[in-house]
Parts: structure tokens; sequence; C-alpha cells
């Protein structure tokens, strides 16, 4: 028996305002823009998408179930900006067939630049999930399903979590298949679930691709090659953002129709369920070891970490903003500790992503930049001002600044 666990992402970030050599205020984020953009994702999106599986699990009797990781930043903009929206993923979790999982709290790069501050944003993440949600989350997606070995080491040491979800990348599988649970090296108890990228694919990207040979992709269709798996694997993970759903591929595509006809077409077929990830951790065992020794994710067609860290733009940007992680945290200043947060979600370093053909199409979507080098001289702008605060907080206190040490 194959089961099917459909995990999605949902996140969008504090976009950056406008912000010149001559600004020198701690204003750094456009207020109007995020609540314009929270609004529209959850009216073309997440209303609808989240009535209809609503929809669906009372109309399987809790049969059909889903995932999501949402994250911090974008919890608390549909907190301020789209209550309603807020209340409907609330309404999901009150059917007990949909599970939170737990990420970093700021969508952030935290595990490859700073241990302590990962370990922070995942409880506190933790801690938001059980307080909107009612749920303890014991699954974690890192962001951007950005995933190694010592990823899975680092979790089991901070406890309380089942799994992990990961890329299935064919250079880390090799002849495997990414339908069976497996597990990190020098772990005990934590299991590893991997993204079928193909056929997450095919409704994430290919969908609404005319030219590609399975247009139109009909849910029976789709069924079909699901239950292939039977006998050929335990789970078919399907993970993709949420705004697949009426953003990136729009309404009139027929996405919502395809999922709406989805769980039917695979109930059809008696050795095919649904499961949460927490549930496959449970009732799977691992077949093998996966080692996966660097790091790897679910982004382009490389599946590493060049979205992010792909040019020196990035570099230096996202190593600045680590380095004043001391001294922000040395000031104990609420204020700029979540304006340095914020800084660190992994959006601003996408945007500075200098990749072209079908790689760039895809990174210049919700980007509100007419280019990288424009994203990052704003950031960097940003990053000087809050670096000058650190400083006048550092010289207010009788601290030392780390810019001044050894002068």
């Amino acid at each position: 028996m194959a089961s099917v666990c459909f995990y999605f992402q949902v996140h969008q970030p504090y976009r950056l305002r406008h912000y010149t050599i001559f600004d020198n205020d701690s204003d750094y984020f456009d207020g109007y823009k995020n609540a314009q953009v929270c609004r529209k994702v959850a009216e073309k999106c997440y209303l609808p998408a989240n009535r209809l599986l609503l929809d669906l699990i009372r109309r399987y009797e809790g049969r059909f179930k889903v995932a999501f990781s949402i994250t911090g930043v974008l919890l608390e903009q549909l907190r301020d900006y789209v209550p309603e929206a807020l209340a409907s993923f609330q309404d999901l979790a009150n059917t007990g067939c949909v599970e939170f999982l737990a990420e970093t709290y700021h969508h952030s790069l935290s595990f490859l630049f700073s241990p302590g501050e990962f370990a922070w944003q995942v409880q506190a993440h933790k801690r938001l999930i059980h307080d909107t949600f009612g749920q303890t989350p014991r699954v974690f997606r890192n962001t951007e399903l950005i995933y190694s070995n010592s990823l899975a080491e680092t979790i089991e040491r901070l406890g309380g979590f089942d799994a992990i979800l990961s890329e299935g990348a064919d250079h880390i599988l090799g002849c495997r298949s990414p339908n069976y649970v497996y597990r990190p090296p020098n772990t005990r108890h934590v299991k590893l679930l991997l993204k079928n990228y193909r056929l997450s694919d095919d409704i994430a990207f290919r969908f609404s691709n005319r030219d590609w040979c399975e247009w139109p992709l009909q849910a029976e269709k789709f069924a079909h090659w699901i239950n292939a798996v039977n006998g050929n694997g335990y789970v078919v993970n399907l993970f993709v953002d949420y705004e697949t759903f009426g953003e990136h591929q729009w309404e009139d595509t027929g996405i919502f129709e395809f999922l709406r006809c989805l769980p039917g077409e695979i109930f059809k077929h008696p050795d095919t369920d649904f499961k949460t990830p927490t549930e496959v951790a449970a009732a799977c065992q691992a077949v093998d070891v996966l080692d996966v020794p660097y790091c790897i994710s679910w982004a382009d067609v490389e599946r590493d970490l060049s979205a992010w860290l792909g040019n020196p733009m990035q570099h230096n940007a996202i190593t600045e903003l680590y380095n004043l992680e001391s001294q922000v945290k040395a000031c104990n200043d609420p204020d700029l500790l979540t304006d340095w947060r914020r800084l660190q979600t992994s959006d601003h370093f996408y945007y500075m992503c200098t990749k072209w053909f079908a790689d760039g199409d895809v990174h210049k979507y919700f980007n509100p930049y007419d280019s990288p080098y424009d994203s990052y001289i704003n950031f960097m702008n940003v990053l000087d001002n809050l670096r000058s605060r650190c400083d006048a907080e550092t010289a207010s206190c009788g601290m030392e600044s780390p810019s001044m040490a050894g002068v």
C-alpha cells in the first residue's frame, strides 16, 4: 500500500521599502506593499484553497489529509492584514486532518551561519504554531528544504522531532527511489521523507504548460501515476508552494478543479490513502541510510544553495548580516533584534540571484526589484543603517563596538 503525503509551504517575506544612502530612519519595511501582496495572495490562494481543503476533508470524512509549513513572518502578516485567512487555517487545524510543521521562524538561512540563532528560531516557531493552531510540531522542514546530514544531527539534538523533509535529488539518491522512508546517518530515531520532485513539479510548474506532452493534466491521469507506485514504494511525497493554487497557477488553468477531483480519483484505488508526515514516519520503517554530506535544497535545476549564495553579492550581504549578530544581541533592544531577524529571511538573498534562462524566470516571480544589483544595494543600505543603530546603542551603553575593537 502507498500513501500520498501532501505538504504545502506557505510564506511571504517582509519586503524592504526603497532605501537609499540618504535615508536615516529605521522604517525599513514597505508596509503598504506587504499588506497589498498579502491580501492579494490570500484572495487568490489562501482563502479559496483553504475552503476547498475544508470541503474535501468533510466530504471524505477525514480520510483526506494535508500538512502545512507556515512561516512566522507570514503568520504575523496574516494576523495584521488578513485575519480571516488566518482564521481559515485555524479552521483546518480544528479538523484534526491537517498537520502543521516546524521550520525557522523567519524563513532564514540561520542553520548555515549561526547554530544558536537557528535553535532559537526553531523553538520560537514551535511555540507560535502551538499558540496559533494548538499543535506541537513533530516534523521539521528547513527553509527551502535545505538539508544535510549535519542538519539531521542538529534536529535530533534539539529533540521532539520524528522526521525531517528533504528534496529527493537524483544526485543524492542515485538508483534509489524517493518513495521510501530513509534514515540520516549518525542519528538514532529521526526519519527522512523525500520529495518526489517529478510528480510535485507536474503540479507546481508544468500544470499549465501547453507545450508539455502531458497537458492537460487531469486528476484521473495523475492518480494513475501515483497508484503505479504501489509495490515500488511506501509514500509519494508531494511538496509544493501553496501559492501554486491560484497564484502561480491561476484559477482559469483548472488547478482548483484538479485539486477538487484528485482525492476521489486516488480513493478509487483501494491500495492508496493520504497520510500526514507524522503518520508516514510512524507507519513506515526506514529502508536504508541516506548520506547527504553537503547541503541540498529544492531550488532550481541544481538543487543546491546557489539560489541564495551563488554570487559574491549574496555572500557579502549575508556574511555582513550575521557578523552583526553578537552586537545586535548585546544591545538588548527588541526593535533592533526584530529588524535584524527580518533581514535574515532568505527572500532578500534570493532577489540578488543572477541566474538566467529557466531558473531566472522563477527568480523574477514576486521580486520587487528591477535587477539583482538593485536588490543588493537596497539591502546593504538598510544593513548599514542597522549597523549605525547598533554602534549608537553600544556607545550609549558604554560598550565597545566590534567595529572599534583593537583600534
